[in-house]
């Protein structure tokens, strides 16, 4: 009952956003973010698009329709972005530290989705990295975890619903 109240005086002063639209925004960021990974040197591959949609239904609990919804208005987001920091000041300000890791590893399970990872790869999950406050040691053994895994969560193997997933390269 309190938590409640809590909500509801936050939100007639304006203080907060909704959980549901933090959570929102949160999937949003991510997806744009790991979209702009993706899409780094190359248009977005199946694999790799795949790798995506597995990684924010498995990480976040979205269903298809959900999911489906989150990555066509990330790839809007993401044409829209002129460079990383604005989506990781966003991450920034609403992750812990483990949320920022886990961001960092679902970057590297969709990169690492198709086979390794080139230096322009791994030269924006560094600066991403890096924006998100996650230590070089961390993105490091994150990666290290991720190649080592091969076959990652983030490389199901089920059917993907068509997405309209269109995103240019920085």
């Amino acid at each position: 009952m309190f938590g409640s109240l809590k909500t509801f005086l936050s939100h007639r002063t304006g203080d907060a956003k909704p959980p549901q639209a933090r959570d929102y925004n949160r999937w949003l960021v991510t997806a744009a973010l790991l979209t702009r990974v993706a899409t780094v040197q190359n248009e977005i591959s199946e694999v790799r698009r795949r790798a995506i949609y597995t990684a924010l239904r498995s990480n976040f609990g979205l269903d298809d329709r959900s999911t489906v919804r989150v990555l066509e208005e990330a790839a809007a987001a993401n044409r829209n972005a002129i460079d990383l920091y604005h989506f990781t000041r966003q991450l920034d300000e609403i992750l812990d530290d483990r949320g920022r890791n886990q961001i960092v590893r679902m970057m590297w399970e969709v990169v690492y989705a198709d086979g390794q990872a080139n230096e322009f790869e791994a030269n924006v999950i560094w600066r991403a990295a890096d924006l998100l406050g996650v230590s070089s040691r961390q993105r490091v053994e994150l990666r290290q975890l991720v190649s080592a895994d091969g076959a990652s969560p983030a490389q199901d193997r089920g059917v993907l619903p068509q997405l309209a997933v269109r995103a240019t390269a920085t």
